[in-house]
């Protein structure tokens, strides 16, 4: 079994995860020479250091992307991780740009979404190099930088460079993801015609369940009882203080994937919930009233009517993931995944109906259309034999709501481990993620046992 030679390389994976860990590259849009942001490009120049050190050819595509490389011929096998990640939020127990060793366990944001695959399918790469094995084709590590964020890195990387023949990233979990649903994501925005609401804040991104709100009103003093003594039989923890006009509300939820909305408590759902408990439709205005009514606590689209589901990936989610308001405007943005067989069009053409009928504005943001291979294909069962060998058991096929670079493969990829279904919580987009080394320690040998199949694949 090939694959078992990467553990001769797992104190370099080790230190190498550190200092990219130790890089806070969490992706933003960014004028100048780097796309993604500085340290988003900090971290694209280190991998690049990395694999030149080990001898392997290593390019970065314009600070989108990077990659490195092993091997010859016209075919172009590839492997797809990212060193961007989610903002660290707070309430770690551990600094989460330092990693951290303890009870088997690696700490800090990255380690398993997903900078740690990167560094074993990098030091997969050497081990293949230092072996000498001769390839059918190249094989490349692709390195992108900004897949949190709606992974505009790959089509400018493809537009510079080779299309893959076959590939995968290992940014699901194991068996084999050869189905993910398509995500759309919109924005509503209105004026704030609402009497009640001075300024809302709540969610960091689309992609992930606002933990926090904070909202700031207007009110009596009898409102502001009202308001406290309804907060108490709620069904999350506020922390309501008067000020001079009103009051200001902090509601503390849980986080958690916009693809599994329904594991986490969306703060800023749950604090609309309470306004339009205590002060009704006319005190919210259109468009509180609106995420009232037609959002609310669903994480399915229901009250839109949007709810939705198919045989190969499942039902429809939807995230409320940012909500923003001052004296002017007010904001909404929603993360949706929709079925692969599903049209995202018709999803966004009913929620922008609705949204119109209550005077709002609609922007459909993006639309990423469902991936889908058959199970019959060369890669799937590559991937499953290489998969057998190594964990000893036969690798099942799933579907899933997460977006990955797989999309991005036009056609050719899949989702690959590096998680398996019985892993201790990893906490990817929450804090104190983790990954089990143990167990990461067996991706990593499958990793290798595929990258070997597909360089030497005829």
């Amino acid at each position: 079994m090939f694959g078992e030679k990467i553990l001769d390389y797992w104190d370099d994976i080790l230190s190498d995860l550190g200092k990219l860990v130790a890089i806070p590259s969490v992706a933003v849009p960014s004028q100048g020479p780097h796309p993604f942001g500085d340290p988003c490009a900090k971290a694209l120049d280190a991998v690049v250091e990395m694999a030149q050190g080990y001898g392997l050819a290593a390019k970065n595509v314009d600070y989108y992307a990077a990659h490195a490389e092993y091997g010859q011929g016209e075919g172009n096998a590839v492997v797809m991780a990212h060193l961007d990640v989610v903002p660290a939020g707070e309430g770690w127990d551990t600094d989460p740009f330092t990693l951290t060793l303890r009870d088997g366990l690696a700490i800090g944001r990255g380690v398993s979404d997903d900078k740690g695959a990167a560094v074993v399918a990098l030091h997969c790469l050497r081990a293949l190099k230092d072996a000498g094995v001769k390839g059918n084709r190249k094989l490349r590590v692709i390195f992108g930088s900004a897949e949190e964020i709606g992974m505009a890195d790959m089509p400018y990387y493809f537009s510079q460079e080779q299309h893959p023949d076959m590939g995968f990233t290992p940014d699901s979990g194991y068996g084999i993801c050869h189905c993910e649903k398509g995500i759309l994501d919109l924005n509503i925005k209105a004026e704030n015609d609402s009497p009640l609401v001075k300024s809302f804040a709540a969610g960091t991104v689309p992609n992930a369940v606002p933990a926090k709100a904070d909202c700031q009103i207007v009110c009596t003093e009898e409102e502001y009882k009202r308001l406290c003594q309804a907060a108490q039989t709620a069904e999350i923890p506020f922390e309501i203080t008067r000020t001079e006009d009103g009051a200001r509300i902090l509601a503390k939820g849980k986080a958690s994937h916009a693809a599994a909305p329904e594991h986490g408590v969306n703060a800023a759902a749950h604090t609309i919930a309470l306004l339009a408990a205590v002060f009704g439709p006319e005190r919210l205005g259109r468009f509180f009233q609106f995420a009232h009514e037609k959002i609310g606590l669903r994480t399915d689209g229901s009250l839109l009517g949007v709810n939705m589901s198919d045989e190969p990936s499942g039902a429809l989610t939807f995230n409320l993931g940012l909500l923003s308001a001052n004296a002017q405007t007010c904001s909404l943005t929603v993360d949706i995944r929709y079925p692969a067989t599903k049209d995202g069009g018709w999803v966004s053409e009913t929620i922008e109906k609705a949204a119109q009928e209550a005077g709002l504005d609609y922007t459909l943001l993006s639309d990423a259309k469902p991936l889908y291979l058959p199970k019959e294909s060369q890669l799937v069962t590559l991937l499953s034999q290489a998969y057998k060998e190594v964990a000893g058991e036969e690798c099942n096929l799933y579907s899933m709501g997460g977006g990955t670079y797989a999309r991005q493969m036009f056609g050719k990829g899949v989702g690959f481990g590096p998680s398996f279904a019985d892993d201790i919580p990893s906490h990817a987009h929450d804090v104190n993620e983790q990954i089990d080394l143990r167990r990461f320690k067996l991706h990593a040998q499958i990793c290798l046992e595929a990258m070997y199949r597909m360089l030497t694949a005829e």
